[in-house]
């Protein structure tokens, strides 16, 4: 009885209620049911008013969810693609998604939407007018699509990258997604590269003044883009130094990034942060500080003398945390430069009887022997590793 009510409301002359009726039949979840929606579903497809056809390109998707054969067989696939040419944005926003959603869903694996210079330009042109949410799905879409040249790459570029300024910090990533991918296709050296990049970077800037739930997306992603294209951010370090009322996976985060962007040119400034953050109350992200100070001599060499002074100095407040931390990177340190630093393995056997985690005896064990022929009494230090050798951690 009551589906036939649906079925009859899918004809009424309000186009509110024509979108309220396919809706509610998409939404009750019984195979029974899906034969009925098939003849109204396909009306409201087709139907003159655009709220109508985008609640109904929704509804197949749900549809496909409970029948997969049925959509395909009633050719609703086709009428989906055919509303990626609709005149209103809100429609071609919905049929992206519910694309999106079928081919998420679909055991073939073959994509829905081909993705050609037509339909690319039909996305572009409702991008501007949909709703956030639309836009982020036309933007992950036009990030599987693979331009024909570069004349073409950097038409696309130039229409997306208004979506930087956005508000929604979804549809920034998404843009940025899009760019990166298309900055790879267009080479190093152009100069249209090199100006994308410079615009990438205020937009990143200001998802960091964000809540802490949206900066760590942002950081999340931040270091993966950096990886690749580290220029982008270089000269943003300040922005990624540590506040004291960050949450500890934000801590984290930014410090990852700081390392990732250390260069001769800021090391002094970033080695007097790390310092700073080593007398934080956090153990774990103490920890942390102290080994990015061992990471910053590895990466830049130059600097290995000063962040071998800096470990110094923190071995130095006998924090028994931070000392086994310093005596791991300081092993680190030796191997990456040998013979430069045993000047500095007194004080390090100065510190030996606190030492009392695993990695940290290990790491004295390896200095000692590594330099026993500088070390008067190595046999004596070593012996005193003895006494508890049965009870020590197998690692």
């Amino acid at each position: 009885m009551a589906v036939n009510t649906f079925v009859k409301d899918c004809d009424d002359p309000n186009p509110l209620i024509r979108a309220l009726a396919v809706r509610t039949m998409g939404c009750i979840r019984v195979d029974k049911i899906t034969e009925y929606l098939c003849e109204p579903l396909r009306k409201c497809l087709k139907d003159e008013d655009p709220y109508v056809r985008k609640t109904a390109a929704v509804s197949v998707a749900k549809l496909h969810d409970i029948n997969a054969t049925l959509v395909e067989e009633q050719g609703f696939l086709d009428s989906l693609r055919e509303l990626l040419g609709d005149s209103n944005p809100m429609v071609v926003a919905n049929a992206v998604a519910a694309l999106t959603e079928i081919n998420e869903s679909s055991s073939t694996g073959k994509p829905l939407i081909e993705m050609d210079t037509a339909t690319i330009n039909k996305l572009l042109t409702a991008l501007n007018e949909c709703t956030e949410w639309g836009q982020i799905f036309i933007l992950d879409n036009l990030s599987s699509f693979n331009p024909k040249d570069d004349r073409e790459a950097q038409s696309i570029c130039e229409r997306i990258t208004p979506r930087l300024a956005h508000a929604n910090a979804a549809v920034v990533l998404s843009a940025v997604k899009v760019l990166m991918k298309y900055m790879e296709m267009m080479g190093q050296d152009t100069d249209f590269v090199t100006n994308i990049s410079k615009k990438l970077s205020p937009p990143l800037v200001t998802l960091l003044s964000s809540e802490p739930e949206v900066q760590y997306v942002a950081l999340r992603n931040i270091n993966l883009i950096i990886q690749k294209r580290p220029d982008i951010l270089k000269q943003e370090m300040k922005v990624f130094f540590v506040k004291y009322n960050d949450p500890i996976y934000i801590k984290l985060e930014k410090l990852d990034i700081m390392i990732r962007l250390t260069s001769q040119a800021n090391i002094a400034q970033v080695l007097s942060e790390l310092k700073e953050y080593s007398t934080e109350v956090d153990v774990d992200f103490v920890r942390k500080s102290v080994r990015a100070i061992g990471r910053c001599a590895i990466k830049v060499e130059q600097s290995a003398e000063r962040c071998v002074s800096t470990l110094l100095d923190l071995i130095q407040t006998k924090v028994n945390y931070v000392v086994q931390e310093a005596v791991v990177v300081i092993k680190d340190i030796f191997r990456k430069y040998p013979n430069k630093y045993e000047s500095i393995i007194g004080t390090l056997c100065e510190n030996l009887d606190t030492l009392d985690e695993p990695e940290a005896r290990a790491s004295m064990i390896w200095i000692i022997g590594e330099y026993a022929e500088r070390i008067d009494n190595a046999d004596d230090l070593l012996e005193s590793f003895l006494d508890n050798f049965n009870d020590e951690n197998p690692q």
